[in-house]
């Protein structure tokens, strides 16, 4: 399954609950901060070593992805309500970055 099918599932299961006049850009964005604060939640007073090792416990890891799908497909949703190509945006911004931070001598 590709991020396109993905964002055409988003908008089936939009349009079957009328939920479209609700997902305007600042609304995407809103929930979208709030579920990467969800995330940041989960990690916030681990440890380096405890984050690293999220999946040990079975409780974090199935939180973890939780809150992992809810952050994509916020963003899927703010990217196809603002007709923005996130593979292009990215591949952009990588390109910029390695101008910007090119790698040592």
């Amino acid at each position: 399954m590709t991020f396109d099918d993905v964002t055409q599932r988003l908008r089936g299961f939009a349009a079957a609950r009328a939920w479209e006049p609700y997902h305007t850009p600042k609304n995407l964005v809103m929930a979208l901060s709030g579920e990467v604060g969800e995330l940041t939640a989960l990690f916030q007073w681990l440890t380096p070593e405890e984050s690293d090792a999220w999946r040990a416990d079975p409780a974090l890891e199935e939180k973890v992805l939780d809150e992992i799908a809810d952050v994509t497909l916020y963003l899927l949703q703010l990217a196809d309500r603002l007709g923005v190509d996130l593979a292009a945006a990215a591949h952009a911004k990588i390109d910029r970055n390695e101008v910007r931070f090119p790698p040592p001598s």
